[in-house]
């Protein structure tokens, strides 16, 4: 008991050291840990949604760019496909096919150009308000609604993918009609509208202001210097005003997400996209996303030999710090020996010092784990926004 007294005084009186060891040896516990419980995490999240996405339908290419696009709603794109490829799959009888547009982005978001079944295929509840309904609408993500700070009844404003990208590409102020509940997935940092809007946005449809007004017409006075006005904004006034140019199954998007009515009808319709001189191609997620955590996690093998190796270099570290402490220590023990202080007990002073800072250490380090898990799904988020 005396020993376990001096062992807590020495280490409070030489607090700042104390300090400096056990959040040394915190940091060396709980580095693993975290890694470990994040990397599972972000597996996790990266799996399941592949996992519930049963076909992609893209243009031929890199399948890995469409399913990152489609899913993760990433800025590395495959080329677009036409809304062609949904009535294929339609006509098929095979299959549900999602229309996904995700060549926009507003305030940092992606706007993701799709139809009502997108929400109940990803199974999205509503925080508040509802889906949108027309043209000009728009739903935000949690997340996205939360940076943003807005609700339903605000708006917001399309932007083009690049400031160089403004060929037929006008800014649209939609009208945000409600906000979806939390997934934890990326549709949390998406802005979700109708794929008719993201055509607007394109510039494949828009309005008209009338040239005249029904008064001048009656007087005959018709004189019109700017003859069309484009719409930037879609309202009850102008809604039947906006039309398409062209034929809508030429209409780009890009990539279709395939919901098949069963196990057959979806190796049915893969055959079918198997031939390599066709433009299109089926990809399973599940299939390209195992292959990318395949690789993922060769890398984390090698990362955990470097965590392993910084360890054992930092425990080195403590132990020659506290060897070298007790050395400059030596009159200290010295004079307790004269006064009767035999081996065991300068032996239980040394245990009570090093299992005090061991529980320390190992607190923090537990404290540290809680709560980067208790931030895992923020984290997990951020980290594939990162890569994405």
């Amino acid at each position: 008991m005396n020993a376990l007294f001096l062992a807590i005084q020495y280490l409070r009186y030489h607090w700042g050291r104390s300090l400096v060891l056990v959040l040394v040896a915190a940091l060396i516990l709980s580095v693993p840990m975290v890694t470990q419980s994040i990397l599972a995490r972000s597996q996790d999240a990266l799996t399941e949604r592949a996992e519930a996405t049963p076909i992609l339908i893209g243009n031929r290419g890199s399948q890995l760019d469409l399913t990152m696009n489609a899913l993760y709603f990433s800025d590395d794109r495959a080329e677009p496909v036409t809304m062609a490829a949904t009535e294929e799959v339609w006509d098929s009888g095979l299959a549900l096919p999602i229309p996904l547009h995700t060549a926009f982005q507003t305030n940092g978001a992606r706007i993701v150009g799709t139809t009502l079944d997108y929400f109940d295929f990803r199974d999205l509840g509503f925080a508040e308000g509802r889906v949108f309904a027309v043209l000009g609408e728009a739903v935000l993500g949690a997340a996205a609604a939360e940076r943003l700070g807005l609700g339903a009844g605000d708006t917001i404003v399309s932007a083009p993918e690049n400031l160089f990208d403004l060929d037929g590409v006008y800014p649209l102020e939609m009208s945000i009609v409600g906000v979806l509940e939390r997934t934890g997935s990326p549709d949390d940092d998406a802005v979700f509208a109708d794929v008719k809007t993201a055509w607007v946005i394109a510039g494949i449809g828009h309005g008209h202001e009338d040239v005249i007004t029904r008064a001048e017409a009656d007087a005959g006075n018709v004189r019109a210097a700017a003859s069309i006005v484009e719409f930037n904004r879609i309202t009850e006034d102008n809604i039947d005003s906006f039309h398409f140019h062209g034929a809508p199954e030429a209409f780009p998007i890009s990539a279709v997400l395939v919901a098949p009515y069963d196990a057959r009808s979806g190796t049915i319709l893969r055959g079918r996209y198997l031939d390599p001189d066709r433009p299109l191609q089926a990809v399973v997620p599940a299939e390209v996303i195992g292959d990318l955590v395949d690789r993922i996690f060769r890398i984390k093998a090698l990362l955990d030999a470097v965590t392993a190796i910084i360890g054992a270099a930092a425990v080195s570290a403590i132990a020659l710090s506290l060897f070298l402490s007790w050395r400059m220590r030596a009159p200290e023990m010295a004079t307790a020996f004269r006064l009767g202080a035999g081996r065991g007990v300068i032996a239980r002073l040394v245990v009570g010092e090093i299992t005090i800072l061991l529980l320390a250490a190992v607190s923090l380090s537990a404290m540290i784990v809680l709560l980067i898990q208790s931030r895992s799904e923020a984290l997990t988020a951020w980290l594939l926004s990162l890569g994405t």
